[in-house]
C-alpha cells in the first residue's frame, strides 16, 4: 500500500497542478477586469487599502490575483528612463505606490507585496529578457528584468508565471518610449512559452521546459508580445543570428497553442519603427504555419515576423 501510494502521490500532484492551469485558461475574467478598471487608479491610497479595494471583493485565489494583476498592469508606466540605466532604485513597493512607474523589480515587487497580503503565496524572480536583437548571443552577467510566479497548491507543478510589467504595455529598442498597451497574456502564461523570452538568474525558478543554459537562451530569436498571447511553443528556425544566402529561400516554421486564424503574415526589415515591410504568401494547417522567404539583397539587418499585423519574433540576418 506504501509503494502504491508513493506511484499515486506524483500523479495527484501533477493532475492538480494541470487542473489549475486549465481553470486559468477557460476562466472568462470580464467581469473582475471591469470591476478593477472602474476603480481608475486610486491615487493617494495606502498599499493596504488599494488591496482592500481591489482584491476583497473576491474569494477564489486565482481571481484575486487576476484583479491585482489587472490594477497594477494599467495603473503602473513602465519607467524607460530608469530601465536604460539599469536603475532599481525607487522601486519598492513603497515608491512604486507613490511615484506610479517602476521597471520589472517595481513591478514584480509590487505584484508580490499585494498578493501576500491578499493571502496567496507569491515570489520576485530576477532574470533576463532580450529587448533587441543586439541582445542576440550576449554574455552579459547582468539582470535587466524580474517577474513573478505565484503558487496556488502545494506541489511544485502549481507555480506559474506572472509578469504584470510586460502585460502593461511595451517599450521601444532604445528604451526611450513606453507605449501603454495591456495584455492578459503575461498572467499565468503557458511556462514553455514564457520560458523562450525570460530566463531567470536562479535556474530553480524555470518553470517548466525551456532552454537548457543562459548561453542557449541568448541565442534565440528575440521573442515578442504575439508570441506569447498566440502560444508559440515551436518554431524555425530557432537560431537567433542567421546567415543565408541571396536568393536561396529560407523557410520558417511555427506552431501554436493558442491561435485561431492567420490571415496575413509579413516580414519587417531593418529596426523597430523603422521597418520596410514585406508581405508575403504562407500556408497554414490547424496550429501550424510555414512560408519560404528568399532574400535578394546583400545586406546585414534586423528581421521580424509578423503574424495578423502583431510582431511574433525577431532575428539578426546576414545576406552575402
Amino acid at each position: 500500500m506504501k509503494n502504491l501510494f508513493k506511484k499515486i502521490l506524483p500523479f495527484l500532484f501533477m493532475t492538480i497542478g494541470l487542473n489549475v492551469f486549465a481553470q486559468t485558461n477557460n476562466r472568462d475574467f470580464t467581469a473582475i477586469d471591469a470591476y478593477v478598471k472602474s476603480l481608475g487608479p486610486l491615487d493617494s491610497m495606502s498599499m493596504g487599502t488599494i488591496n482592500n479595494v481591489v482584491s476583497n471583493k473576491f474569494t477564489d485565489k486565482i481571481d484575486k490575483a487576476r484583479a491585482i494583476y489587472y490594477w497594477i498592469a494599467n495603473s503602473i508606466t513602465y519607467d524607460v528612463k530608469a530601465a536604460r540605466a539599469n536603475n532599481t532604485s525607487k522601486n519598492t513597493p513603497t515608491d512604486v505606490l507613490l511615484y506610479r512607474k517602476a521597471v520589472g523589480i517595481g513591478f514584480a515587487s509590487l505584484f508580490q507585496d499585494m498578493c501576500s497580503s491578499a493571502g496567496i503565496r507569491c515570489l520576485t524572480v530576477d532574470g533576463f529578457v532580450k529587448n533587441s536583437t543586439e541582445d542576440i548571443g550576449e554574455k552579459s552577467t547582468e539582470i535587466n528584468h524580474s517577474w513573478a510566479v505565484v503558487q496556488l497548491g502545494e506541489s511544485p507543478d502549481t507555480w506559474y508565471y506572472v509578469d504584470p510589467a510586460f502585460g502593461s504595455g511595451y517599450a521601444d529598442a532604445e528604451m526611450k518610449v513606453f507605449t501603454p498597451a495591456y495584455t492578459d497574456a503575461y498572467f499565468f502564461t503557458d511556462k514553455e512559452t514564457f520560458n523562450q523570452q525570460h530566463y531567470p538568474d536562479n535556474t530553480a525558478w524555470k518553470l517548466g521546459s525551456g532552454p537548457k543554459s543562459k548561453k542557449d537562451f541568448f541565442e534565440l530569436p528575440v521573442i515578442r508580445v504575439a508570441a506569447i498571447e498566440f502560444g508559440l511553443n515551436k518554431y524555425s528556425p530557432n537560431e537567433g543570428n542567421l546567415r543565408v544566402k541571396v536568393n536561396k529561400g529560407i523557410t520558417f516554421n511555427y506552431t501554436f497553442s493558442n491561435m485561431e486564424e492567420i490571415t496575413k503574415v509579413e516580414l519587417g526589415m531593418g529596426e523597430r519603427k523603422k521597418y520596410k515591410v514585406k508581405e508575403v504568401q504562407f500556408s497554414s494547417s490547424g496550429s501550424s504555419l510555414s512560408f519560404t522567404y528568399k532574400f535578394e539583397d546583400e545586406n546585414a539587418y534586423p528581421v521580424t515576423v509578423f503574424v495578423n499585423g502583431k510582431e511574433l519574433l525577431s532575428y539578426y540576418i546576414e545576406v552575402d
